[in-house]
């Protein structure tokens, strides 16, 4: 595989290059690059590389600059001391967004994310793609949940419930309305009943309805706080590692 890095730290970008080879000794690095007119210049006459390593700000400006002038067609894996970028990172073929500094663990999941989807792609082409991409769309998941409370049998519309979380051993669901409802099933089990496009599982603890959410702001620590329109027990925090995918799915809608 071909790489570049685009990031305007001489040293940064030669330790980048350092932990590469060692995690993916066949991915060769063909150029380090330090700044937006370097990149745009390089692209323009050596065509697409097969993976790109870029950090959001260079030496004459933010990389976003690049992708206004030349196509970038190939996985862009962002290298950041910045947390306030996450959402435009995904919009420019981002497939993972690694903050400053991060550990060898993190460059090796970036790897895998990426082989991840390559092979994806490769074993769901043609018509076998399609047939994926429409069973997603129109994959809407469970309508409807039956509770039992107060001695009676309940339905409770899926578009009602605002969350879903563990209260003591077992899921309880949460509605718009403040309604609370012990259901007898794992969390795992109602994610997989819901729609991923729909329901977000933020932790082990907690399934979120984006229809419920307030607002999302920036924590300590690099994390994301997010609010939802009906009180929780306790802060929803999603962890530095998490807010790209996370960001990913407010952004898909």
């Amino acid at each position: 595989m071909n790489a570049l890095i685009i990031e305007d730290e001489i040293k940064a970008a030669r330790s980048l290059e350092n932990l590469i080879t060692k995690l993916r000794p066949s991915v060769s690095v063909k150029a380090k690059l330090q700044s937006v007119e370097a990149a745009i210049s390089y692209l323009s006459d050596n065509g697409m590389p097969e993976l790109i390593f870029m950090d959001i700000q260079l030496s004459d400006g933010l990389c976003f600059d690049i992708f206004k002038s030349v196509k970038i067609t190939c996985p862009v894996i962002f290298c950041t001391a910045y947390g306030e970028y996450a959402l435009e990172a995904i919009k420019a073929n981002g497939v993972d967004y690694l903050l400053k500094p991060f550990s060898e663990d993190d460059l090796r999941a970036a790897f895998e994310k990426v082989e991840g989807f390559r092979n994806f792609f490769q074993q769901h082409t043609g018509n076998g793609l399609e047939d994926l991409i429409r069973k997603i769309s129109v994959d809407e998941g469970k309508k409807s949940f039956l509770v039992f409370k107060n001695n009676k049998y309940l339905t409770v519309p899926t578009d009602q419930i605002a969350y879903i979380y563990i209260k003591y051993t077992s899921p309880a669901i949460v509605t718009f309305k403040g309604e609370e409802y012990i259901i007898n099933q794992s969390l795992d089990q109602v994610q997989n009943q819901l729609s991923a496009r729909q329901f977000y599982r933020l932790n082990r603890q907690y399934l979120i309805n984006f229809t419920a959410i307030r607002e999302v702001e920036h924590y300590f620590a690099r994390k994301l706080l997010v609010s939802l329109q009906v009180a929780t027990p306790e802060k929803l925090l999603i962890g530095k590692e998490k807010t790209a995918l996370f960001l990913q799915w407010l952004e898909e809608r």
